[in-house]
C-alpha cells in the first residue's frame, strides 16, 4: 500500500482510539464522581428479588426504594449477579456506545448536507454531548436513559428509511423494494427490512416497556397517523409487558397497582425538573398542585403535540421527535436531570437552524447577523447543560429550559425523513436547496 494512502488511515485509527480512550476516561470519572447510586438501589433490590424477596419492598437509609418496571428488572437481572462496579461499567459502556450510534444518526446528515466531514463532526458532537449533565449523571448514577434515547432514535432512522423508499417507490420504475417477493430469502427479507425501515416502532415499543415515559411516542406516531409505527410499538411494548407479566405476575401487579400510581412521591425533591415540581417548589406542596398542574399540563401537551405534528408536516421527524422528548419531561410529574438528554438534539437543531438561515441571507440581499440568535441559543443551552444550571439560576433552570424550547424550537424543512410521502414529487422540487459538497444542492438531511 502506498505511503500516501497509509497516511490518513493511521490519523483516523489514532483520532478514533484517543476518542474511545477519552470515552473510557470520562466513563472512570462519572463513576467515580456520582457513584452509581441509583443503579446501587436496583441493583441490590433485583438481587434480593432473585433470592425469593419482594422486588419493591426493598429500602435503604435514604432511599424510598427501586420503582423501576418488571421489564427493566429483568433485563437488570443478569447484571445483578455482578459486582456493582462491574454492572455500572457494563451499563454506561451500552449507554456510550449507544449515545454515539444516535449522534451518528442526528449529526451525520447534517455534517453530509454541508460537504463537512461526518467522521469529524460526530467525534466533536459525541465528545461534547459527553460533557454535558445529562448524559454525565446517565453513566455516573446507572441509568438505562442513553439506552431509551438510542432505541427512539433507532426509530427515526427507521421513518427516514420509510419516507425514502416509498418517495422513492412514487418515481423509480418496476417493483418498489419494499414490494414482498416469494424468491427472496431470509438475507434479502432482513436486506429490504433494513432499507425500507420497517422496524419503525421496535425502538420505541422497547423505550416504553422500559422506561413509561416514551408512551408519549407512540401517541405522537397516532397522531400523525404513521399507523404501522404506532402499531408496531404499541404491541412492541404490550409484547414486553406481557412477558414480565408471565415471568414475574407478582412484581409486575405489585408495580401496576402500587409503585406507578405513586411515581409523585418525591415531586417536590429539587431535583425534579417537570412542571410538577416547579409548581410543587413554589407552593410549598408535598405532592402536585392539580388544580394549578393540570390546566398548564394539558396546554403544555398540547402545544408540543401540535408543533411535532407541524414538524413532522415540514418533513422534519428529528425536530418532531425532540419535541415529544421535551414534552414529555415537561409533563412528567418527575423528571431528574438524566432524562433530559433531548436537550441536545435540540442543541444540534438550533445550531443546524442558524446554518441554514445565514446560508438563505446570502441571496439576494446579504444580512450578516442571519442566524445569530439560535446560534447564540443553542450556545446558551448547551453551556447551561454543561456547567450545571442550578449554580447559576437556581434549581428551576432546566424545567425553563425545557419549557421555553418547546415553545420556540423551530422546524427545519426538507430534514429527514426527506418529506411526508403524500406529497407529490412537484412539490419535492419546491423545498429550499441548501447548498451541498462542490456546488451540488439538497433538500433533505
Amino acid at each position: 500500500m502506498p505511503a500516501a494512502m497509509q497516511q490518513p488511515r493511521t490519523r483516523r485509527s489514532l483520532v478514533v482510539t484517543l476518542a474511545c480512550l477519552g470515552a473510557i476516561f470520562a466513563i472512570a470519572v462519572f463513576l467515580q464522581l456520582y457513584g452509581l447510586s441509583a443503579l446501587a438501589v436496583d441493583h441490590a433490590a433485583v438481587r434480593g428479588w432473585l433470592t425469593g424477596d419482594d422486588l419493591y419492598a426493598y429500602r435503604t437509609a435514604g432511599h424510598l426504594g427501586t420503582d423501576t418496571p418488571p421489564a427493566t428488572a429483568i433485563l437488570l437481572a443478569p447484571l445483578a449477579v455482578l459486582p456493582l462496579a462491574v454492572a455500572g461499567w457494563l451499563i454506561a459502556l451500552a449507554g456510550v456506545a449507544a449515545l454515539l450510534l444516535a449522534t451518528i444518526a442526528l449529526v451525520g446528515p447534517v455534517a453530509r448536507r454541508y460537504g463537512k466531514s461526518r467522521r469529524t463532526a460526530v467525534l466533536i458532537a459525541w465528545g461534547l454531548a459527553l460533557l454535558a449533565e445529562p448524559v454525565r449523571a446517565t453513566l455516573g448514577l446507572g441509568h438505562l436513559d442513553l439506552v431509551v434515547f438510542g432505541l427512539i432514535v433507532a426509530d427515526v432512522v427507521a421513518l427516514r428509511r420509510s419516507a425514502w423508499a416509498r418517495r422513492r417507490a412514487t418515481w423509480w420504475p418496476g417493483r418498489p423494494a419494499s414490494q414482498p417477493s416469494y424468491r427472496r430469502g431470509p438475507v434479502d427479507l432482513l436486506r429490504r427490512v433494513w432499507h425500507t425501515g420497517g422496524w419503525a416502532g421496535v425502538g420505541v415499543g422497547v423505550a416504553t416497556a422500559l422506561a413509561v415515559g416514551p408512551v408519549l411516542f407512540v401517541a405522537y406516531l397516532a397522531i400523525t397517523r404513521q399507523w404501522r409505527a404506532a402499531v408496531t410499538a404499541l404491541t412492541t411494548a404490550a409484547t414486553l409487558v406481557l412477558g414480565a407479566l408471565l415471568v414475574a405476575p407478582s412484581a409486575t401487579a405489585v408495580w401496576f397497582g402500587t409503585v406507578l400510581p405513586q411515581i409523585d412521591r418525591s415531586v417536590d425533591d429539587p431535583g425534579n425538573q417537570s412542571l410538577a415540581g416547579v409548581l410543587a417548589r413554589l407552593y410549598d406542596a408535598a405532592g402536585i398542585p392539580l388544580l394549578v398542574w393540570l390546566p398548564f399540563a394539558g396546554l403544555l401537551l398540547a402545544v408540543g403535540m401540535i408543533r411535532a405534528r407541524a414538524a413532522h408536516a415540514d418533513g422534519d421527524e428529528i425536530t418532531a421527535f425532540t419535541l415529544i422528548g421535551l414534552t414529555g419531561a415537561a409533563v412528567c410529574p418527575v423528571s431528574r436531570v438524566h432524562e433530559l438528554v433531548w436537550l441536545l438534539p435540540a442543541v444540534l437543531i438550533m445550531v443546524d437552524t442558524a446554518a441554514r438561515r445565514r446560508i438563505a441571507a446570502r441571496r439576494p440581499r446579504p444580512r450578516p447577523l442571519a442566524g445569530v440568535d439560535y446560534a447564540a441559543a443553542a450556545t446558551l443551552v448547551y453551556l447551561l447543560c454543561a456547567v450545571s444550571p442550578r449554580w447559576m439560576l437556581g434549581w428551576n433552570a432546566y424545567a425553563f429550559v425545557v419549557i421555553v424550547l418547546l415553545n420556540v424550537l423551530a422546524g427545519r424543512p426538507g430534514a429527514a425523513p426527506a418529506l411526508p410521502v403524500t406529497r407529490r414529487p412537484a412539490q419535492i422540487r419546491r423545498q429550499p436547496a441548501i447548498p451541498g459538497p462542490r456546488g451540488r444542492t439538497t433538500t433533505g438531511s
